[in-house]
């Protein structure tokens, strides 16, 4: 005898009955109608449902589940022998035996050709504790598995993307890694999304030219080669993607405002940025012959994808950079170690010149030889550099001053201190300058003097204001015989002065703003040689 109706529903789900006699009418119309209502709500749950025995045995299914596996007659049969061809992929392997050996829930995958559901038991317990019914539910969860299946393809493929070992590195190339890149980007972007049409444009470091890294499927000449720009207007949907930061999804591309010719017959396009943390580096974009055939599941890919190509781009960028800055390293490390010791050739070479000028014409032109070859082994040292890190890979090497201006440029300096002559190849040699260093004036007066006939004149000649035989006013005199508008810049300590050199040496020529004052800061030398080069005096000392 049960007391309530709850309770009659409950014991017939708990025990077995061979019929139900309800005392008033009341109780049989409410029964009746909660049994009903109860299987309307099976028939339109999304969910597949299964009610098995207490040994995995169908019992009852409603029709979601008849209909996903094709078989209305599944009582009486083991539940997996009911679905037919199935597998659990984890993570529990026996989710039905252990939610009846155990009283608990389970919880797992189950692969159905190429269909996957997540399959939950649910143990009914009596009062005695055992298990005696499980229901079972099943939900489609294809969409979601193959969206993540192909994610984590794409998070493989990017790892991939410009995945080379040590000794492949340094086989290639800038250009051979480049396009190594470029040919997984097509592989993947072609057998793994699925895409016939595939642009990449790289943000120019130094504009905002978009030029093309990658471009595939694009059979319009004018689509292939247009130059864009990373703006918002006038640039198509790459450069609004670019300028903006945000992703675009033309649907159609007959009545998107943006849009510009790329594919014939193009008719929908999906573009993405390419960044560096909150840094764009670029775009990525497909296209389609057909109208909207790209949607949010689509934009994540590529989203996904993006992020990886940008990774890898940096990472080749890094590798050349670090590459360059070895090379770098290599070559200054052989400057500075010979970069003194060719300047006592020098300084040797101009003493013993001027010693043989009048008494053997041939040991003289001998040693005039060897001023020149110094001369050119130091080029050559300066031309290796420059050769070895191009200017377009010296933006990515932080200590690397870049002054154009200051290329190829000749300059003398001038001090007793061997570590300012030391510091003086290192600081204006790394700005492009071909430096050359003397003991005192007179030395510096010979080695000018041995320009005239054995290379250029100096571009620039910086100068200690007291040197060990001459002030800076006498030296600017001995070298206004020599060169007209001598290009001197002389180097003092604040407040310290002997004999009002600088005003005198202004008075008699010094260019203005000449004087560098001690300590001084790199980018205050650099300024100061480069206006002193260029003969423009309009960047004053700070």
């Amino acid at each position: 005898m049960a007391a309530s109706t709850q309770e009659a529903l409950q014991r017939l789900a708990d025990e077995s009955y061979d019929g139900v006699y309800f005392v008033d009418q009341e109780s049989c119309n409410d029964a009746i109608s909660g049994m009903v209502h109860s299987a309307e709500i099976l028939k339109l749950m999304p969910d597949g449902v299964a009610l098995l025995d207490d040994q995995g045995i169908v019992i009852r299914v409603n029709k979601r589940l008849a209909s996903w596996f094709d078989n209305p007659n599944m009582a009486g049969l083991d539940f997996y022998e009911a679905i037919g061809d199935s597998a659990i992929v984890g993570p529990e392997a026996s989710p039905i035996r252990s939610a009846i050996g155990t009283g608990e829930e389970f919880e797992s995958l189950l692969s159905c050709g190429d269909r996957f559901f997540t399959l939950k038991a649910v143990p009914i317990v009596g009062p005695d504790g055992q298990c005696k019914n499980v229901v079972v539910t099943m939900a489609d969860t294809t969409v979601a598995h193959n969206h993540r299946q192909k994610l984590d393809a794409l998070h493989s493929a990017g790892n991939g993307l410009a995945d080379l070992r040590p000794e492949e590195i340094y086989q290639m190339d800038v250009e051979q890694r480049i396009d190594l890149l470029k040919e997984n980007i097509l592989h993947f972007a072609l057998d793994l999304l699925k895409y016939d049409v595939v642009e990449i444009r790289l943000l120019s470091p130094d504009s905002t030219d978009l030029p093309i890294l990658l471009s595939y499927g694009i059979n319009s000449d004018e689509g292939r080669g247009r130059p864009l720009k990373a703006e918002a207007k006038g640039n198509g949907v790459t450069g609004f993607v670019v300028a903006t930061g945000t992703s675009y999804l033309c649907e159609d591309t007959t009545n998107d405002p943006l849009y510009l010719d790329g594919l014939v017959g193009a008719k929908s396009s999906l573009t993405v940025p390419l960044k560096l943390g909150d840094q764009v580096i670029g775009s990525f974009n497909v296209e389609s012959p057909n109208p909207r055939a790209f949607d949010e599941s689509d934009l994540r890919f590529i989203e996904a994808f993006a992020d990886d190509i940008a990774v890898s781009l940096n990472t080749l960028r890094l590798l050349d950079a670090q590459r360059s800055n070895a090379t770098l390293e290599s070559v200054e490390a052989i400057r500075d170690a010979v970069a003194l010791p060719l300047d006592e050739i020098l300084n040797d070479t101009v003493h013993a010149i001027e010693s043989y000028i009048g008494h053997d014409p041939d040991v003289t032109e001998r040693l005039r030889a060897i001023l020149t070859h110094a001369r050119e082994v130091k080029k050559h040292i300066h031309q290796i550099g420059r050769e070895a890190v191009p200017d377009s890979d010296r933006r990515f090497i932080v200590r690397s001053e870049q002054r154009p201006e200051l290329a190829d440029k000749r300059i003398l300096v001038i001090d007793a201190d061997e570590q300012v002559r030391t510091s003086a190849h290192c600081l204006l040699e790394r700005a492009g300058c071909v430096v050359e260093t003397a003991h005192e004036g007179h030395e510096a007066i010979l080695m000018v003097q041995s320009c005239k006939t054995t290379d250029s004149p100096y571009d620039a000649i910086i100068a200690d204001i007291r040197l060990p035989d001459i002030g800076g006013y006498d030296l600017l005199i001995q070298l206004k015989q020599l060169v007209e508008d001598p290009p001197l810049i002389l180097m003092t300590g604040f407040g310290y002065d002997p004999g009002h050199s600088i005003v005198k040496a202004r008075q008699a020529g010094l260019r203005a703003n000449a004087v560098l004052f001690k300590p001084f800061r790199l980018d205050q030398l650099l300024e100061i040689v480069q206006a002193t080069v260029t003969r423009d005096a309009q960047s004053p000392a700070k």
